[in-house]
């Protein structure tokens, strides 16, 4: 701790004094990533809401080298029957990539799945009587097959099940 203090106090000094200390490279991502990305993969829908407000603007999040990347449903429907799971696909494969390109996949990958399951459930919840039941078991069925499946083709192709 002290030695940080001290790195920080030569570098506010340096700056001040103006004999300027390397900035750190414009190519540099920004300490908290990690933060950022944990943020945007959260079961809650201000989560979802605030990752879907980014992926509009990635241009703003660019210095995060974050990987937008996506194949939806990957070879499942992105809209089963009507219902529109391509972009809940989305985020949860945004989960996928960045994690596993971060080295921290296998310590996030329950909460990612379980965000995912929430984010159909919300898309469910839109709908009433049969079309309701009809999708809370596919949004079931979606979670299971990414549960149980999801981190073979992680592994596999660094995607999302």
């Amino acid at each position: 701790m002290r030695r940080r203090l001290t790195a920080l106090a030569v570098s506010a000094a340096s700056l001040t004094l103006g004999i300027g200390v390397a900035a750190a490279p414009a190519s540099a991502v920004p300490a908290d990533k990690a933060q950022v990305l944990s943020r945007w993969t959260q079961t809650d829908a201000g989560s979802y809401n605030t990752w879907s407000s980014a992926r509009a603007n990635q241009g703003a999040w660019s210095a995060y080298k974050f990987n937008w990347s996506t194949d939806y449903c990957s070879s499942s429907p992105d809209n089963p029957f009507g219902f529109p799971f391509e972009k809940s696909c989305a985020r949860h494969d945004f989960g996928y990539r960045n994690y596993k390109e971060m080295g921290t996949f296998d310590a996030n990958k329950a909460r990612i799945d379980s965000a995912f399951y929430a984010d159909l459930k919300r898309v469910c919840s839109a709908y009433s009587g049969a079309k309701k039941v009809s999708c809370d078991a596919l949004a079931w069925t979606y979670y299971q097959a990414v549960d149980k499946l999801g981190r073979s083709a992680a592994v596999d192709s660094g995607a999302a099940a």
